[in-house]
């Protein structure tokens, strides 16, 4: 469905998408989802065919929810399988990220803290979006030292986290998956300045456990977690993302 929506220029593009001009709108921009998937600080690559169609349709029915749920964003539709139409913003180079449950990489830094410790409420970590330097964890006074935003954008990048968590929270539980953390990202409307949660939040965004059981993950760890990339890894993976799709497809169905 790409092929017929005429474009404008590219403005950027990055490991998984790429982010489009309105051709007659300047206050909208088109993201186009891409098939691949990247590991490891793009250490590991691959090319999954028909990925970039379910992690648009995950992202649609999440920001679809969010904003039912009265949540500012930039999410405007869905355009054909792969490409969302979005309001145009400069994006705040941070991820936000809230955990519920300790696991991963902040088992790394704090080894004292056992692993399946419940959060409440969620903490929230900031990360500089910054590839060279891995994405490094930064503190407020850090962020607003680098000028990348204010205490009160920060206090309310926190808030705007812990909903939009909560939110998703919820709508895991009716279906018995345990969402254990969130990554998502805010941009800074191109008409008023607003802040709104932006970019995409799919099935790299977060970790989900079914029944709470970290074995049967289905986001984008079982792909980091394959010993080597084969074949078949790869059709576990994508099935993974389909059935996630399908799973957030009820995140609005019921709604």
């Amino acid at each position: 469905m790409a092929d017929k929506i005429a474009f404008g220029a590219k403005l950027a593009e990055g490991k998984t998408k790429i982010i489009y001009a309105h051709p007659e709108r300047e206050d909208v921009v088109y993201i186009l989802h891409k098939d691949g998937l990247t590991a490891g600080d793009g250490a590991r690559r691959s090319e999954l065919p028909g990925k970039g169609e379910l992690a648009c349709l995950t992202t649609s029915n999440v920001f679809y929810l969010l904003e039912q749920e009265g949540v500012a964003t930039h999410y405007i539709g869905m355009l054909g399988g792969n490409v969302n139409l979005v309001t145009r913003c400069a994006m705040v180079p941070l991820e936000v990220v809230m955990r519920r449950i300790a696991t991963g990489s902040y088992l790394r830094r704090h080894p004292e803290i056992a692993e399946g410790t419940r959060f409440e409420p969620t903490v929230v970590e900031f990360f500089c979006k910054d590839d060279a330097a891995h994405d490094p964890l930064v503190t407020d006074e850090q962020i607003q030292e680098m000028e990348l935003a204010d205490a009160a954008e920060i206090e309310t990048m926190r808030a705007a986290g812990r909903h939009v968590f909560d939110i998703l929270e919820a709508a895991w539980a009716k279906q018995d998956v345990t969402l254990v953390d969130l990554k998502i990202e805010f941009g800074r409307a191109s008409d008023d300045g607003r802040l709104l949660v932006a970019d995409v939040i799919d099935n790299d965004s977060w970790r989900i456990w079914p029944g709470g059981d970290k074995s049967r993950m289905l986001d984008k760890q079982v792909y980091r977690n394959l010993p080597e990339v084969t074949d078949a890894g790869l059709r576990e993976v994508l099935a993974n993302y389909a059935r996630v799709a399908e799973m957030t497809t009820a995140f609005i169905e019921e709604d």
